[in-house]
């Protein structure tokens, strides 16, 4: 007797989407960044990208998306806001936000993954806002502290001007990622449909060989 193997995925369709996220990101860098009284972390929308590539993608794709977005940042490529690159951005008041893009966007699919599949709007608004703007906040106020050589609850006051504005993109990336999950089903597997799969397939008669 042999049991089915599930499908592989397609190596060339996660490559080619996490290829994708990247630019997407790298793009929402050409609009310029808000500068604001504080330690020098201007309000940028690549923050949106990060909440869209997890909950598009997952978070694995998510993280690997931003992950080869930072590697071609340190490489020189001018892809963060302001056109900035190269490794001074590891020296600047930035540093912790930058660091923690991949992370940020690895909470956001992971829990898509878990609370949002198939994906819905209200689930899908906690992921991003809990992922993708307090996820992220840790290390980015972590960064502030050490590099503008201030407390850390100074640091943590000044990521409050962030707020209002993260947490609006938190529900548009929301909003963005329930329309592509309607016009592309099967995007993320989560992991209440890996359960179901995987007790399907063990309740399925086995095939003799």
């Amino acid at each position: 007797m042999t049991d089915a193997p599930l499908a592989p995925r397609n190596r060339t369709r996660d490559l080619t989407q996490i290829a994708v996220f990247a630019g997407i990101v790298a793009a929402l860098g050409v609009v310029p960044a808000i500068t604001i009284p504080g330690p020098g972390v201007p309000i940028t929308l690549q923050t949106l990208g990060v909440m869209l590539a997890g909950a598009v993608l997952g978070a694995k794709r998510g993280f690997s998306a931003l992950l080869l977005f930072n590697v071609l940042v340190l490489a020189g490529l001018p892809l963060l806001a302001g056109g900035r690159g190269g490794l001074a951005v590891l020296a600047s008041p930035t540093v912790g936000y930058f660091i923690g893009f991949p992370i940020a966007a690895f909470a956001v699919g992971w829990l898509v993954e878990r609370f949002g599949n198939p994906f819905r709007l209200l689930p899908g608004i906690l992921a991003t806002v809990v992922g993708g703007v307090f996820v992220l906040y840790v290390p980015g106020i972590i960064g502030v502290a050490l590099v503008a050589q201030i407390t850390f609850g100074a640091a943590a006051v000044s990521a409050l001007a962030f707020l209002p504005g993260d947490l609006a993109k938190a529900v548009i990336a929301a909003l963005i990622a329930r329309g592509v999950h309607k016009a592309y089903p099967g995007l993320i597997s989560g992991r209440r449909h890996r359960r179901n799969a995987a007790s399907s397939a063990a309740a399925a008669p086995a095939v003799d060989a």
